[in-house]
């Protein structure tokens, strides 16, 4: 046992609580304990900021009266310190006023800061230096879970609950029927920020006034206190289970994507659905590639091997992990849990530099990643950022989607001078077009990319093109490939007149209609709708100021009709819901039926099946 005369304690020692410990243990002996009222103003001021550092000092405080009982004498000595050195305390004041006392009393002071331990001695004070030991202890914390529990959520004035299955597939349980008192909280909350600070794999990443967020081993906690919240809370989470990417069920094509070619990479989905366990799975792939990785957290709560080194977000800047990981020059960087805006502009500036780069954020659904880097960086550049979506849900990967630029007419469109940069979001695995993502006036829109909408629009535009080519051929079929392009075939003889001297004919077609246009030689001779297998149907004319008026038996309604001039086909055209086929007078069709009627020619409709 080591006897001391006089103990001067510096702020730091009170906070780990060391002193006490080595009383109890009878490491020290103490005649005088010798307090500076500058201790105690620091405390009191950290404490009125609900900063637990504060509480955690005035705890030893009351630790050590209880143990002075008899024992030794405690002393409060010097003056109360003026504002500006409370304001200045990480600049050394206050720990100059405690050496200051140090000297004067001739005792010795006792530290666990080793920049005081280090100015003590060159001041030729009497000074103990005491290292922190990490001691891991059973936590009141660790009792709320089991091998199952994937978070405790505590709450003053309600029973404890947690969650317990695994990501996707969980209950919400009740964990106790008593009821959480206030002083229950508050004693788990500084047991674990007290731990947090012994700790080698603890950090206290964020403390605020109001709260405080920590990383305890694998333990994510954050506690909230009144006044930002209503009540004492504390939510605590921890993985229950550590996958290999191999566990996941990917294509070949996946797996190839990801190793070789992806380098900017979105892990998406609903909290708690098992992002950041895949995070985790692609660090450790990556890594066991002989790659370089990084992460950038907050808080740092990712479970991984020592050759991975982890930033934390919170206790620096973007310009600094910008600086830092363009110097270390990491093969892959996880971004875990992005959620401003800067950092998603960090995340899309370290990308451009060439950095390969994968990005944990919420969605519900695929899109939303995407979504979120709309308006923070330019459209044009997102698929320079971004070449690979993965969605998780339940545990498992859910869809995975791909992009590319294109300059297309968008889908939908079918005018050629809409033509525009468009980032288009595929399927991965099939292909198929997801999405369109482009410019529309000032606005940057996405627009899913429909299959039915697709067929119809795909059909409106077959009608206006055959409509269009009938001026120049009796017989045309239409097919269209895409939402910019289609082929047409037409009886061999009449295709020098739709293309026409040098091509005239066909491009302005292709204008007009703002498709481009393949013709084809049709072998097979075929009609439009039921063409001329059928019964002629029994019509009447009649005529009206503008139009001419083809009426037929009600029961032809809304079909479609082909209208023949002696055995050829003029047009096709849809009979109304009362049975009558309307034509304008001063239509083509319109002048080239009123001639027929005038001179008698042989006109015969014919009902398509």
């Amino acid at each position: 046992m080591q006897k001391i005369e006089k103990l001067i304690p510096d702020t730091s020692i009170l906070i780990e609580g060391l002193v006490s410990e080595k009383i109890k243990r009878k490491e020290i002996d103490i005649g005088t304990l010798l307090i500076h009222e500058a201790i105690l103003a620091e405390l009191e001021h950290q404490a009125n900021l609900n900063k637990a550092v504060g509480f955690l000092g005035l705890d030893e405080m009351k630790r050590l009266q209880e143990l002075s009982e008899g024992n030794f004498e405690i002393k409060f000595s010097g003056a109360r310190p003026k504002p500006f050195e409370l304001r200045d305390a990480s600049l050394g004041e206050i720990d100059a006023l405690i050496r200051q006392l140090a000297w004067e009393e001739d005792g010795t002071l006792i530290t666990s800061d080793k920049v005081h331990w280090r100015v003590a001695q060159a001041r030729k004070v009497n000074v103990l230096f005491i290292e922190p030991r990490e001691v891991q202890r059973k936590l009141k914390l660790e009792k709320f879970f089991d091998e199952t529990t994937m978070s405790v959520h505590l709450r003053e004035g309600v029973s404890p609950y947690g969650k317990k299955g695994s990501p996707g597939k969980w209950d919400f349980v009740q964990l106790r029927k008593g009821e959480l008192k206030q002083e229950e909280i508050q004693d788990i909350s500084r047991e674990i920020i007290e731990e947090a600070k012994l700790r080698r794999d603890a950090f206290i990443e964020i403390e605020r006034p109001g709260s405080t967020i920590i990383q305890l081993g694998r333990f994510r906690i954050v506690i909230t206190k009144p006044p930002f919240s209503d009540g004492w809370e504390i939510t605590a989470v921890r993985p229950v289970k550590q996958l290999e990417l191999k566990e996941y069920s990917m294509s070949e094509k996946l797996l190839t994507r990801i190793g070789d070619q992806a380098e900017g990479i979105l892990v998406a989905g609903a909290p708690g659905m098992g992002k950041s366990t895949f995070a985790q799975a692609l660090c450790n792939f990556y890594a066991q590639k002989q790659k370089i990785v990084k992460t950038v957290e907050a808080p740092r709560d990712l479970i991984l091997p020592d050759n991975i080194t982890q930033y934390s977000i919170s206790h620096g800047d973007a310009q600094e992990i910008h600086d830092i990981l363009l110097l270390t020059r990491p093969d892959y960087t996880i971004f875990d849990e992005m959620r401003n805006t800067d950092d998603f502009k960090l995340f899309a500036d370290l990308r451009l530099a060439g950095v390969g780069m994968v990005g944990v954020v919420h969605g519900t659904n695929p899109i939303d990643a995407i979504q979120r880097f709309i308006g923070r960086v330019e459209m044009g550049v997102i698929p320079q950022i971004i070449d690979t979506v993965v969605f998780i849900k339940n545990g498992i990967i859910d869809r995975v989607l791909s992009l590319e630029m294109l300059v297309k007419v968008p889908a939908g469109m079918t005018e050629a001078d809409l033509a525009r940069p468009v980032v288009v979001v595929n399927d991965f695995e099939t292909g198929k077009s997801e999405y369109e993502i482009y410019s529309y006036g000032e606005q940057t829109v996405v627009v899913p990319v429909r299959e039915e909408s697709s067929r119809g629009t795909h059909k409106l535009a077959e009608e206006q093109i055959k409509k269009e080519l009938l001026k120049y051929t009796d017989t045309v079929e239409v097919k269209v490939v895409s939402n910019d392009r289609c082929t047409v075939y037409v009886n061999p003889k009449d295709i020098g007149a739709i293309i026409g001297k040098q091509g005239r004919n066909i491009e302005k077609i292709e204008q007009d209609l703002g498709v481009h246009i393949d013709v084809q030689e049709l072998t097979t001779p075929s009609v439009s709708s039921g063409g001329k297998d059928g019964t002629p149907q029994p019509f009447e004319v009649r005529m009206k100021k503008n139009a001419l008026l083809l009426e037929m038996d009600i029961k032809q309604q809304s079909k479609d009709v082909d209208i023949f001039i002696h055995d050829q086909l003029l047009f096709t055209a849809k009979a109304g819901k009362t049975g009558v086929i309307k034509i304008k007078k001063q239509s083509p069709y319109g002048r080239r039926l009123s001639e027929a009627l005038s001179s008698g020619e042989d006109i015969k409709l014919y009902v398509g099946h």
